[in-house]
């Protein structure tokens, strides 16, 4: 009886929710209830086409000479987008793609990425976008795992591609000066300009995609987006306010989660998305004030170089037009989350969330200022619980548990069929957390990331906060590493600001001063970088593994 009561409160709340989502599609511009043909019309391609072809043929009816996507070789306006990627559509089709095939995508940040996901949706084909931190090996299992049938890439992955048989059709998607291509190469410029851009017939549904995990801890794992729901894009929009018609520029990778879903949100505000093949700190700066941009999406590491540079460099660019400033993919620590505040203004939103999970919560720039590093409040259909160790629920203020959550948007399993763990409907994130007095949420550390040394448990996220406070600190990792006495000891990887004074003894010492003694690294080792995948997540495993007497 009282699991078919909660079954009826949870079903009431998620009626309740579709009503907040749904006015707050309309509060944003989403949904224009001026147009309403043209929002009804969304409505039935999004189930045929999928995100990104709707938008390109939407983006045409609605913004054709608007500009569209902006990388190195110029400006594409939505209806230039539009027509190459149906010219592409029917390319691809003469190569054998066909409803339900696979195709596997390996681009970076640039026009040839935003046609080829349009071109995908067009013949119902299901995406894969593949990560371009990839090695062979990795790059290879996984097109054998999803079954990927062709692969649009850049010239720079030819290499990656020996790996794969050498009847799979392939087209190169941006081709980078001077480079050698094999013989009898397709290139999509080739394609679309040898192709008709008049619409196809409609596939019967949309092929989906696959984002990939980062991997961080082994082999990426597959999480499939089928559609997109109207709750997900109330997600995204309910707590973070997108330009409309205005510029955005996306530095964090669109292979992955938060640069997928702000381009294609960012896209259906009728944006000028401006992006870049290879991030770099100054070169971000100056993207932003040479297209007064009014949003920047990028991942902490991201902003840690920024700031890095140093007032001069940052006083060359005017930034002034940042509304702003999504940072998500990793953690967002309070050092940095000041330093970015002080340098920027007040425009700094932090997104947590996962690949499987989609948003979680977002933290305003007022709570970022209140509560530094803090991952904020759920948006709207969104639900965020603690869970602990006996799968019991974690109640009150500075209480850690697991992070649970529930949303508009439910994971369907990875492709391998494994999937996450669920709790009265609310999944995973394999993160710890804790809410404070407010109810905002801070996120501890990945549940796998504990260290038992002695008996004492540590979260090496707040030994590196602690850390990170130092002049003479600009980067940090904490890892545990084994350790006959005490099963498991700390460890301090430490990237020095330049010139700084390298002295173990003294990062001991501070953190002995700050925190619990078990709390303070048995090992501290000086190193020029830390080790991270493309989206700036840490490579912890590296860490644990690494040589350091060599």
């Amino acid at each position: 009886m009282a699991n078919a009561l909660t079954a009826i409160q949870q079903k009431l709340q998620q009626v309740g929710e579709a009503g907040r989502a749904a006015k707050r599609l309309v509060d944003t511009g989403i949904l224009d209830l001026k147009d309403l043909p043209g929002t009804l019309s969304t409505a039935k391609l999004v189930p045929v086409y999928g995100p990104q072809a709707t938008m390109a043929i939407q983006g045409a009816r609605r913004y054709a000479t608007l500009p569209a996507i902006v990388d190195e070789r110029g400006t594409l306006t939505y209806g230039e987008v539009n027509d190459q990627s149906w010219a592409l559509a029917r390319g691809l089709q003469s190569l054998g793609v066909a409803e339900g095939s696979v195709v596997g995508v390996l681009c970076r940040d640039h026009r040839g990425l935003a046609i080829t996901m349009a071109a995908c949706g067009k013949v119902g084909a299901r995406m894969v976008l593949m990560n371009t931190g990839f090695a062979k090996p990795q790059f290879a299992e996984v097109c054998e795992r999803e079954k990927v049938t062709v692969v649009l890439h850049d010239s720079e992955f030819v290499g990656l591609l020996d790996a794969l048989p050498p009847e799979l059709p392939r087209v190169l998607t941006w081709v980078d000066e001077g480079a050698e291509l094999p013989e009898g190469a397709h290139t999509l410029d080739e394609i679309v300009a040898s192709h008709s851009s008049g619409p196809l017939p409609p596939p019967s549904k949309a092929g989906g995609s696959v984002i990939l995990t980062s991997g961080t801890t082994g082999m990426p794992k597959g999480a499939p987006r089928e559609t997109v729901s109207p709750l997900a894009t109330a997600q995204i929009v309910d707590r973070i306010p997108f330009p409309r018609k205005g510029t955005m520029v996306i530095v964090s990778p669109i292979f992955h989660s938060t640069g997928w879903a702000t381009y294609t949100t960012g896209a259906a505000f009728g944006n000028k998305i401006v992006t870049a093949r290879r991030f770099n700190a100054e070169g971000t700066l100056k993207l932003v004030a040479e297209h007064r941009a009014e949003m920047l999406v990028a991942v902490p590491t991201m902003l840690h170089r920024m700031v890095e540079l140093g007032p001069e460099v940052l006083a060359k660019y005017d930034t002034s037009s940042l509304r702003v400033l999504l940072v998500a993919g990793s953690a967002l620590s309070p050092e940095l989350c000041a330093r970015v505040q002080d340098a920027f203004g007040d425009v700094l939103y932090n997104m947590y969330g996962s690949t499987e999970c989609a948003i979680a919560t977002v933290a305003q720039p007022h709570e970022l200022r209140a509560a530094p590093g803090t991952a904020g409040r759920a948006p709207v259909t969104c639900e965020v619980v603690l869970y602990d160790e006996n799968d019991q629920r974690v109640k009150g203020a500075n209480r850690r548990g697991r992070i649970f959550i529930r949303n508009g948007a439910p994971f369907q399993g990875y492709t391998d069929g494994r999937t996450k763990q669920i709790i009265d409907g609310f999944m995973s994130s394999g993160d710890m957390g804790h809410f404070d007095e407010n109810g905002l949420l801070f996120v501890d550390g990945r549940d796998d990331d504990m260290i038992v040394s002695g008996g004492e448990n540590v979260f090496p996220q707040e030994v590196e906060q602690l850390l990170e406070q130092r002049a003479d600190v600009s980067e940090v990792a904490v890892v545990g590493v084994d350790d006959v006495e005490f099963g498991k000891r700390l460890r301090a990887f430490v990237v020095p600001e330049p010139g700084a004074t390298q002295d173990a003894e003294e990062i001991k010492k501070y953190v002995k001063e700050n925190l619990a003694r078990h709390k303070v690294p048995r090992d501290v080792v000086f190193i020029d970088e830390l080790p991270r995948n493309t989206t700036g997540k840490l490579l912890r495993r590296v860490l644990v593994e690494m040589d350091v007497d060599g």
